[in-house]
């Protein structure tokens, strides 16, 4: 019964119901630099409002009460979208059992006081703090360029599907849009679509291809902003450059522009969860700089950590972070801290009186500008990050073989865990915010304990470099955790673990274990009360112990445990990239930009997390098909 296009897993049989290709007009002869990646969005379309007698209607005249009726109603519904707009928006894991203050908006704990209040009173000065506006209302803004009038070389060919405009019209309730990258094209198509002949494949045409003169690397869709009339996309380039895109309108615009804040190929790109403004790229140089939409790029040159070093008696530049005065005591050290650079016009510099604009400056070089900030954190190319579930954290990986938890707030290095051997590719954080998974160049999928900062097991099945991972949220209910993952075999594997039975590892020897518990321990501390308020390295705490080492070396193989595949299916084709998974099915990708849609075998009825997973409508899972 299993073939290429079908596999059975313990749940029932996953069949390839829809493919997506890029013809041979979309791909050029050279081979595809970059592996294609994929972004996923769920949109809610509003439902036609036609009555039974509106065609007698219209051929009696009599349609012209209706017609303002609609329009009355239309600009209700903008009054009303442009009021969400400027609310602030609350993160989607805030649900009953998540206390936590969102970033993006401080004021939004104040009904419901967060566990920490320290937290909540230097949030304002973060970098995820917006601005208060005087009590002005704050129009959410639009890309300034039209893609289909644009002389830009940097855009050579927009192609749209015929009557595009009038297919988004008549759409109506969810629908769910799929993104990609090949070569130099960035696709833009529809997945899931129920198909009209039972039991085929179908090929699906995209809605819309943009060519660029650069390579798209990577990715992201806002799911704070997206309705029916707008979604904001941001793609990063192999040049470093930045576009912020808007497919709904085909508006653009540009940020980072000719690399002139970094010139280095983007890795990955992340918006800022509950934010419409801000979003964080990794490049290859080891960086992450912090963007906000809405600014325009400033003229800023980060401070190097090595010449920190040679300047220990000089004060520190109105560019550089406080938090790094610690760099005087010796070289910069990936494993241990991360390098911060503030703008003038960062948060923390501007409220210490660093950024005064000064006497005879303009307005507009006062303003705020890009970056919003800038971190270095390792010598290697940082190769992918994600947020938290709350979105205090980042976890990023990078070339160095070190998995680094951020805390974002803070801008500060929390822990760093080594690979068991090379590289590490690819890193997903699980719904609950208790596991971060990562696969690397040693063929292993890792499972990593933020808070026991420990390796709780890794996963053995794959014979070449893992290349994508990522968690099946409807399938984990905080007891039983289900992932995904695709490498460079060419093999899709499905991964099942329990919480529980993989806290007792293989191997537990008397001295790990009290390390383990004190770590446990501590880290607990750390969160009750944020990195925001943990003193430097080398200094003890309130209670007279010194802190922890931030770095944690890859424990042997008989210490942790082993999880077994509970599927392996060979894909044939070109090299796996990427994996996702939707509330009806999953979507696999190769590196030549070839996408196939796994549909699921029955209806799973979403198991409740304490953290709602980021990305997809609770109505979602109502709508799967056997």
């Amino acid at each position: 019964m299993e073939n290429e296009h079908t596999f059975i897993a313990p749940e029932g049989v996953y069949s390839v119901t829809e493919e997506h290709k890029p013809t041979a007009l979309h791909v050029p002869a050279a081979p595809a630099l970059y592996p294609s990646r994929i972004s996923t969005v769920t949109v809610r379309f509003p439902a036609l409002k036609t009555g039974p007698s509106q065609g007698f209607a219209q051929l009696l005249g009599g349609n012209k009460e209706n017609r303002r009726e609609k329009e009355k109603e239309k600009e209700k519904e903008r009054a009303a979208k442009e009021k969400r707009d400027d609310s602030a928006s609350v993160s989607s894991s805030d649900t009953e059992g998540n206390t936590s203050p969102d970033p993006s908006n401080p004021s939004a704990g104040q009904e419901n006081p967060p566990a920490s209040p320290q937290i909540a009173h230097d949030q304002p000065h973060t970098i995820f703090s917006h601005p208060s506006s005087g009590g002005k209302k704050k129009t959410v803004s639009r890309p300034k360029h039209n893609l289909r009038t644009t002389s830009s070389t940097f855009i050579t060919r927009l192609q749209s599907a015929e009557g595009l405009a009038k297919t988004l019209q008549s759409k109506q309730g969810e629908a769910t849009f799929l993104f990609y990258n090949a070569a130099k094209n960035f696709f833009w198509t529809e997945a899931g679509v129920k198909s009209k002949v039972l039991m085929t494949i179908s090929d699906r045409e995209p809605l819309s291809r943009i060519t660029f003169s650069a390579y798209p690397t990577c990715h992201d869709v806002n799911l704070a902003t997206v309705s029916s009339e707008r979604i904001d996309i941001v793609i990063g380039f192999s040049t470093g450059d930045l576009v912020w895109f808007d497919p709904i309108s085909s508006r653009y615009g540009r940020l980072n522009k000719g690399g002139c804040i970094s010139n280095s190929p983007c890795t990955s790109v992340r918006w800022v969860p509950s934010s419409p403004t801000l979003f964080l790229v990794s490049h290859a140089d080891g960086t992450i700089i912090i963007y906000d939409k809405e600014r325009e790029d400033g003229t800023f040159t980060p401070q190097s950590p090595y010449s920190m070093v040679a300047a220990r008696s000089s004060t520190l530049d109105s560019n550089a972070s406080s938090s790094d005065s610690d760099s005087f005591k010796g070289e910069w050290n990936p494993l241990d801290r991360i390098f911060v650079t503030m703008p003038p016009w960062h948060p923390v510099t501007a409220l210490n009186g660093g950024f005064t604009g000064g006497s005879g400056r303009g307005e507009k070089e006062k303003a705020a500008k890009n970056p919003v900030s800038h971190w270095r954190v390792s010598r290697r190319s940082v190769v992918d990050f994600v947020f938290s579930p709350d979105v205090k954290y980042v976890a990023c990986i990078s070339e160095d073989g070190c998995l680094r938890v951020i805390d974002a707030l803070a801008e500060q290095l929390v822990d760093c865990y080594a690979s068991y051997f090379g590289a590490l590719t690819c890193v997903a954080w699980s719904p609950d915010g208790r596991f971060i998974i990562t696969g690397g160049q040693d063929d292993l999928v890792t499972i990593f304990s933020p808070w026991e900062q420990r390796v709780i097991a890794r996963c053995q099945g794959h014979s070449s470099f893992v290349s994508a991972v990522a968690f099946d949220d409807i399938r984990c209910d905080g007891r039983t955790y289900r992932f995904g993952s695709v490498g460079e075999d060419n093999k899709l594997i499905l991964w099942d673990f329990s919480s529980g039975a993989l806290h007792r590892p293989k191997l537990q020897a008397a001295h790990h274990q009290r390390m383990s518990m004190s770590s446990s321990l501590s880290l607990a501390f750390r969160r009750e009360r944020s990195t925001l308020h943990l003193p430097p390295l080398g200094s003890p705490d309130a209670d007279g112990i010194p802190p922890l080492p931030r770095y944690h070396p890859a424990p042997s193989r008989n210490e942790v445990a082993i999880v077994q595949p509970v599927l392996v299916k060979p894909v044939e084709g070109d090299l796996l990239s990427d994996i996702a998974f939707l509330p009806r099915g999953m979507l696999t990708a190769n590196k030549a930009g070839y996408i196939k849609f796994w549909i699921r075998p029955l209806a799973v009825r979403q198991r409740h997390l304490k953290n709602t997973p980021r990305g997809h409508s609770m109505a979602d899972v109502r709508d799967l098909i056997a």
